[in-house]
C-alpha cells in the first residue's frame, strides 16, 4: 500500500468533521476527467508517506481532528487497507471511505468489521453510459451491488457525481434517479480543469445545467446538493 498524498486538515472531505485526508495510489478505472491522474497511472513516481508518519500525526492531533478520510486512487485495491484502518480506529477516529464501488465485497467486509463509519461512492454515470466515464470495461453489476447495499443498509453514505459537460446528459440523471431512488443524499460536483486531469480539455457545466440535473434527481431523491459552485 502506497500513501501518495496527505491533506492534514479539511472541513470539506468529511462533512460535519474536522478531518484529514489520506490518498492511496493505484486505481482500476481510467476516468478521462480524473483530477488525481498521477495517483492512478504512476503512483510509484509520487511522494510517499510511511505508515508510522501518518499514525504519529494522528496521535498528536487527537482532540483536534475527529475524522479521517481515505481516498485515492481506489483504496479498496490495497490488501493492507483493513490493518491500516484498524490502527486508525484504535486511535479513536471515525473513518470515511471514498470508493468507486467496484469492489463490493471489500466495502462490506470493512463495514462488518466496524472499520468504516461512512462511504462516499462515486457514481460516474447512469449504468448504460458507465464504460464511457470509467475508461475501462467496468463491472456494472459490482457497482450496482455496492450501491444497492448502501441504499438498503444502515451504514452512513453519500452518492456523488462529478459532472462534465461533454460526458453527461439529462439521460444520465434520469436513469440515475430511477436507479438510486430514495437515496439518502446525492451531491453533484462541478468539474474543474487542472494540470492533473488525465485527459485535459473537458469543461464544467453552467449553473443552469447543474440546477437542471439537480431537479431531475430531486424527483426521486429527497436531498440533492451542488458542490463546487457559488450558488
Amino acid at each position: 500500500m502506497k500513501i501518495c498524498g496527505f491533506n492534514k486538515t479539511t472541513l470539506l472531505d468529511y462533512p460535519g468533521r474536522v478531518a484529514c485526508t489520506i490518498f492511496l495510489g493505484g486505481c482500476n478505472f481510467r476516468c478521462p476527467f480524473c483530477q488525481n491522474s498521477a495517483l492512478v497511472v504512476e503512483p510509484d513516481s509520487q511522494p510517499s508517506y510511511s505508515l508510522d508518519e501518518i499514525l504519529s500525526f494522528l496521535k498528536k492531533r487527537k482532540g483536534i481532528l475527529d475524522g479521517v478520510c481515505i481516498s485515492g486512487g481506489e483504496p479498496t485495491l490495497a490488501p493492507e487497507l483493513p490493518d491500516f484502518l484498524k490502527k486508525i480506529k484504535e486511535l479513536g477516529y471515525d473513518i470515511k471511505l471514498d470508493t468507486n464501488g467496484s469492489r463490493p465485497s471489500v466495502v462490506k467486509a470493512l463495514a462488518t468489521q466496524g472499520l468504516i463509519n461512512k462511504v462516499a461512492m462515486d457514481i460516474k454515470a447512469c449504468p448504460s453510459n458507465y464504460h464511457s466515464l470509467t475508461g475501462v470495461a467496468s463491472d456494472i453489476n459490482a457497482i450496482q451491488e455496492t450501491a444497492d447495499w448502501l441504499l438498503n443498509g444502515s451504514l452512513d453514505y453519500e452518492f456523488r457525481t462529478t459532472v462534465v459537460r461533454e460526458l453527461h446528459s439529462k439521460n444520465d440523471f434520469r436513469e440515475i434517479a430511477e436507479w438510486l431512488s430514495n437515496a439518502k443524499v446525492y451531491y453533484l460536483q462541478a468539474y474543474r480543469d487542472s494540470d492533473g486531469v488525465l485527459i485535459p480539455g473537458f469543461s464544467a457545466c453552467s449553473e443552469e445545467e447543474m440546477k437542471n440535473y439537480r431537479d431531475i434527481l430531486l424527483r426521486t431523491i429527497p436531498v440533492v446538493e451542488i458542490r463546487g459552485m457559488d450558488l
